[in-house]
């Protein structure tokens, strides 16, 4: 049984009450004028009709004044009872609260404060609240709380709403940019009966119509390339991907991946986009190419710098790539320099790419923070990745990173076929003996590979990780506007039972 607060109750009857004089949920309400935009017209400006949330209201005896809100601006309103009447100005002062909708029409003055105003020549109920929002000064200020009830966050803390209007546009600003050069933005499948496309642990579900097991998305990679197959030559997508892995300050199981495939490009082509690309839209959202990160500067105007796997690790901890070749050898010299590796999955079992992929996520990456472009990744990492044509034990593959965070995945693809099933059975083969990372083998893929498929470049940007790069936010579930939470219901059940 729900348990209302003494304001709530009190709410609800005004709901009851405002069905007396008029409808508290109407149809519509003609706006002429946006929010963000309304305080740019002049004095005197009449007929503007705005709407939004009651956020600040001050009710005195003839003249009440309020301000309303939505998530891009907010305006202040002046209500006077002999403007609008006795019986509406009581109405007004009887029925509305905080967090309440309201429409006006009126005309713009300005203060003696000078604040931007619109006098209300009369105004319409839009919606009651029938929940308090929290007090003006302390606001929603408890992350889990944020979290979980982001709308409430949203209404209450200008910081949110900046930062997701800044996510948004970034990717509008990217959307962009690719649209001019001619990309073509296209859809693939979020469920699939392979569990294919990036080295991950899917989430599997039961397709009841056809009574199979499918994946949810891992990445969209294996299907923008048949697409490429059919003959699209550049192509994007903004993918919902979803892995079933830990859960940290940087790691999510569902987020947005942006991925881009372009024929003829190489993956040095991709380095000079992805550097072009960020550059201009990092100076078109933020308004600058210095971007403050915590007690860290970091210019982006800069050529940024490339560096191979093995030289990253000669220079972190003196291990030599060419001379510890195998999984066996890595491992005994990981465990000589007394190096603890944390992985879900025992580190024994783990093949030779995904180790010095840990090794380096260890003793490296948290140190780098200037924009690195990290090339020449173990073919064991990149299974499907292109071959270098000077080392066959290395990819054509980069990896931006920024701040200590993966930014941008890249490389030259694979697309001899038959190379690619020789990949293939050894990642199901790794799979089979417990690297629940490992890829399966999804010859569907490989027999769209068989119709040909031109030289190719593609790379993966998450949008939510480089937002929290660049905002310097502490947790990915800052920028992610409606994060999975277990309901609190099972929290309480389990603090019980313990």
């Amino acid at each position: 049984m729900r348990v209302f607060s003494e304001q709530e109750l009190v709410r609800r009857e005004k709901v009851e009450e405002i069905r007396k004089f008029t409808n508290p949920y109407p149809e519509r309400f003609e706006v002429t004028h946006e929010l963000k935009d309304v305080k740019n017209l002049a004095d005197g400006e009449k007929n503007i009709q705005v709407a939004g949330r009651i956020v600040l209201m001050r009710k005195m005896g003839k003249l009440s004044f309020l301000t309303i809100r939505d998530v891009e601006g907010q305006i202040q309103i002046s209500i006077k009872v002999d403007v609008v009447g006795e019986e509406n100005y009581q109405f007004f002062k009887d029925y509305f609260d905080i967090g309440d909708f309201i429409g006006i029409k009126g005309e713009m003055f300005t203060t003696h404060t000078g604040e931007k105003t619109i006098r209300a020549d009369s105004f319409v109920f839009l919606g009651k609240a029938l929940k308090p929002l929290p007090e003006k000064f302390h606001g929603l200020s408890d992350p889990e709380a944020c979290y979980r009830n982001r709308y409430v966050d949203l209404i209450m803390n200008e910081e949110t709403r900046n930062r997701f209007l800044l996510k948004f546009e970034f990717v509008k600003q990217i959307r962009r940019y690719l649209e001019d050069l001619e990309y073509i933005e296209i859809e693939t499948p979020v469920l699939s009966n392979k569990a294919s496309g990036a080295l991950a642990k899917p989430f599997v579900a039961h397709h009841n119509a056809l009574d199979m097991e499918v994946y949810l998305r891992i990445a969209p990679e294996t299907y923008l390339k048949r697409a490429i197959v059919g003959g699209f030559t550049k192509v994007f997508e903004f993918a919902r991907c979803f892995r079933n892995e830990g859960m940290d300050s940087t790691h999510l199981q569902d987020f947005t991946m942006l991925e881009c495939y372009c024929s003829y490009f190489n993956y040095k082509d991709n380095m000079l986009l992805i550097e072009d690309m960020l550059k201009k839209v990092i100076q078109k959202t933020f308004g600058t190419l210095q971007i403050t990160i915590g007690d860290k500067t970091i210019d982006f105007s800069k050529k940024w710098e490339t560096i191979s796997f093995k030289e990253l690790l000669m220079k972190y901890i003196s291990i030599d790539l060419d001379q510890y070749d195998t999984k066996e050898k890595l491992l005994e010299e990981i465990k000589n320099k007394k190096i603890e590796l944390e992985s879900e999955t025992p580190i024994e079992l783990l093949g030779y790419g995904n180790l010095v992929d840990l090794l380096y996520k260890k003793v490296a990456r948290p140190f780098m923070i200037e924009p690195v472009f990290l090339v020449n990744h173990p073919i064991e990492l990149s299974p499907l990745a292109r071959a270098n044509d000077e080392n066959k034990n290395i990819t054509d593959r980069f990896q931006l990173v920024i701040n200590g965070a993966e930014i941008v995945n890249a490389y030259s693809e694979l697309v001899d076929p038959q190379e690619q099933l020789k990949r293939l059975e050894v990642q199901a083969k790794l799979n089979a003996e417990g690297d629940s990372e490992a890829m399966v083998m999804d010859m569907d893929y490989i027999g769209a590979m068989e119709y040909g498929l031109p030289p190719i470049s593609g790379w993966g940007m998450g949008i939510d990780r480089v937002l929290q790069v660049l905002t310097g936010t502490p947790n990915i579930k800052d920028n992610v506007l409606f994060p999975l939470m277990k309901p609190l219901e099972d929290i309480q059940m389990e603090e019980k039972e313990n």
